[in-house]
């Protein structure tokens, strides 16, 4: 099968082996496929990855488990063991033996076929199109924000970033929240989430006053912790959203000094963000910038890192 590999630098592998199916698994057909900020990580070196790439997909069930055959699907990414202290505590995004697709030990699904386990798997609404599934996974991960932190409609909450994940943050957060601050480097992106009634600022215009209750850094950059740091309040909350390959040396004293509380944030809850698309509580329709057959995966691993972009997706039928 084709599929767009990692082993030290990004390839299109044309004959690349088609996953199998161990009990419980369930083959997916995949339909279209989106590039994130991972993704482009893994290029970088991040978790020393090798294999396919991807982890964010909608397809149909194909084989495997027959409970799922025929239906639309997307899947949880972290595939489990269900046997080690934080499965059994309710924690199994934390498994201790976990695989994560296109991230961590499993190949993920920048391909045209790509294996799950059928308890990974969510039947996708008809009222849902492909291109709006794809965003469910991050979507998830963006919802994991206000299961994690108590907010009240007052708070100021200001997301540093305006890419493909802070877009979805704010959001999610304007469904609890009187007023959500973005603070990006993009005009474009910045007008994208004032259409949703959020607050835009340039970072070169944003005062980091040490006011705000929580401030998100969705930056994927070291400097965006760096700037979190001074624009939280003494005992206010940082939500790391995050990941890069090296962080280099940073002076972590304010967190000491202001007594902050910071909180990694990855994966999210799966029927939370299906729900929120088919009510249509959340709008990505200007969130996708560009669209790519999966044979021209590089070109569009290119795009993605072009700062005017949102979210490029790859169409893996084409």
């Amino acid at each position: 099968m084709l599929a767009m590999c990692f082993d030290g630098r990004a390839v299109l592998s044309p004959d690349y082996p088609k996953p199998r199916c161990t009990h419980g698994d369930v083959l997916i057909e995949v339909s279209k496929a989106g590039i994130c900020s991972t993704d482009l990580e893994i290029v970088k070196g991040y978790m020393g990855f090798r294999g396919v790439m991807g982890h964010e997909f909608v397809g149909k069930a194909v084989g495997g488990s027959r409970l799922w055959k025929n239906k639309r699907v997307v899947g949880e990414i972290n595939c489990v063991c269900r046997k080690c202290d934080m499965c059994k505590s309710g924690l199994a995004n934390h498994c201790r033996n976990r695989t994560v697709l296109g991230i961590d030990g499993r190949d993920g699904c920048f391909a045209e076929y790509v294996a799950l386990p059928g308890r990974n798997c969510h039947e996708v609404p008809d009222s849902i199109s492909d291109s709006e599934a794809v965003f469910i996974e991050p979507l998830a991960a963006a919802f994991q924000i206000i299961r994690q932190v108590k907010l009240t409609k007052s708070d100021r909450v200001v997301v540093l970033g305006d890419g493909r994940l802070a877009q979805l943050i704010v959001r999610v957060l304007r469904l609890c929240l009187r007023r959500t601050v973005m603070v990006g480097r993009h005009q474009a992106k910045l007008e994208a989430a004032e259409k949703q009634g959020v607050q835009a600022v340039f970072e070169d215009d944003f005062v980091a006053g040490k006011d705000a209750d929580v401030v998100v850094d969705a930056t994927g950059s070291p400097s965006g912790f760096e700037l979190a740091m001074r624009a939280v309040r003494p005992r206010g909350t940082i939500v790391l959203k995050s990941t890069f390959a090296t962080a280099g040396g940073m002076n972590l004293a304010p967190l000491v000094i202001d007594e902050i509380t910071v909180v990694g944030s990855r994966c999210g809850p799966f029927p939370e963000a299906i729900a929120a698309l088919a009510r249509g509580d959340v709008d990505i329709s200007a969130l996708i910038s560009a669209e790519f057959a999966l044979q021209d995966g590089l070109a569009a691993l290119d795009a993605a890192r072009r700062p005017e972009n949102i979210k490029v997706l790859l169409d893996v039928r084409r």
